[in-house]
């Protein structure tokens, strides 16, 4: 870093927020701002074009977070983060244990060089691995409690997809992967339907079949069909089969008889 200017990204979803960043990054030598991202999508996309070596990275924006940014990129992938938030919120707690720094908004000129100071001596250190460790560590306890995902990561075709949990209609097996219906549209998913069932919410999905998985708020009505199976209709018209099986496993878990 010494004898080259370090590459720093400016991710912040509110326009003003990246003025800020951006003016107090120009007035500090061996500094290169290359460039900015409003959203998690764009962010993902240009750590990948441009490979940075510090991320000033936003909390919250609209439909993802910091964190999905990290688990979209990946966390040996992911370059130097300090965070940004306006929240001391939960998630703040993690950040004073795992993060490098973080700059809680609005926060002042010498706040900010504190910050910077610390990110120059850490970019020097990156191949000591430490940083990745901090990362995977933030992810990991920042995944929500029991197991459940709150959205899911998909990359494909160059693009960047956030997906709710509530979003999702139903889920396919499809070979080596799940694809997951969303309204009229569909990602697929390199995943098991085993690995996906234990990441849900048990309070939203249920799994109707070795090969679906549906999100209970989405479902119309049960009709009975043959040999103890039933067809499940959701209120998009879809039409899947309830086995025998999983009627069972259901019945035990409404108390009644189906």
């Amino acid at each position: 870093m010494a004898d080259a200017a370090a590459r720093v990204l400016i991710v912040d979803d509110e326009p003003l927020a990246r003025e800020r960043l951006r003016t107090l990054l120009q007035d500090e030598p061996g500094i290169d701002v290359i460039g900015e991202a409003g959203d998690a999508a764009t962010a993902v996309q240009a750590i990948a074009s441009s490979s940075p070596d510090l991320v000033f990275l936003d909390v919250q924006m609209p439909g993802a977070t910091g964190f999905d940014v990290i688990g979209a990129v990946g966390v040996d992938a992911m370059p130097l983060v300090v965070f940004v938030t306006a929240y001391d919120r939960y998630a703040l707690r993690a950040f004073e244990v795992h993060a490098l720094d973080y700059l809680l908004k609005p926060f002042d000129r010498e706040r900010f060089r504190h910050t910077l100071a610390r990110a120059r001596r850490h970019v020097q250190e990156r191949t000591s691995g430490d940083l990745e460790r901090r990362l995977l560590a933030i992810v990991q306890d920042l995944k929500p409690s029991h197991g459940k995902v709150e959205r899911f990561v998909i990359k494909t075709g160059g693009r960047v997809f956030f997906v709710r949990g509530d979003e999702i209609d139903w889920i396919e097996a499809a070979g080596n992967y799940v694809k997951l219906h969303v309204g009229a549209d569909t990602h697929l998913f390199r995943e098991t339907m085993n690995a996906v069932e234990a990441r849900l919410d048990r309070d939203m999905f249920f799994r109707i079949h070795r090969s679906h998985i549906v999100n209970i708020e989405r479902i119309r009505e049960l009709q009975p069909w043959f040999n103890g199976e039933y067809v499940v209709f959701l209120k998009n018209g879809t039409r899947l089969t309830l086995s025998r099986g999983y009627r069972e496993k259901l019945q035990e878990r409404v108390g009644r008889a189906i």
